[in-house]
């Protein structure tokens, strides 16, 4: 199901890269291949685990690029195999994440036919919440104004 943002377009204004990351979450959705988990480690730690049975790391590029991740495999085309059954997909494929901010990619590995992205979200010192010191007058410099009793 596909649902149409255009009544949302003409009554918002700066909206649009939400527009954008909702349009992909739907496209992704109907994708199925490659199978695929995120996990998350700890508050500041992701990690994304793709099925690639029979692909190597050469077949295989990872590229960021304006907070999107970008996967694709290409199976390279080798000796002719005269299959009885074949069960494990080699197509090609392209498989995008749509990262948040500040969100970075640390690092990918091949561990038992998975690959494993490594992801961490590093907020810069800047946004980071900081203690504001209150200071305030000293009992010393405080004056008592007089007054009387009435």
């Amino acid at each position: 199901m596909r649902y149409d943002w255009t009544p949302l377009w003409r009554s918002t204004i700066g909206f649009d890269r939400l527009f954008d990351v909702l349009d992909e979450v739907q496209r992704t959705a109907e994708e199925s291949y490659p199978p695929y988990n995120i996990e998350r480690l700890d508050e500041n730690r992701f990690q994304i685990s793709v099925a690639l049975a029979g692909f190597t790391p050469d077949e295989v590029t990872l590229t960021v690029e304006q907070n999107v991740l970008t996967l694709e495999g290409h199976k390279a085309e080798k000796d002719e195999k005269t299959f009885v059954h074949r069960g494990m997909s080699t197509r090609s494929f392209k498989r995008q994440f749509t990262l948040a901010d500040h969100v970075e990619v640390k690092g990918a590995r091949f561990e038992n036919g998975l690959l494993v992205i490594e992801l961490q979200r590093e907020i810069p010192e800047a946004m980071k919440p900081r203690r504001i010191a209150i200071t305030g007058a000293s009992t010393g410099q405080v004056k008592q104004i007089e007054g009387k009793a009435a």
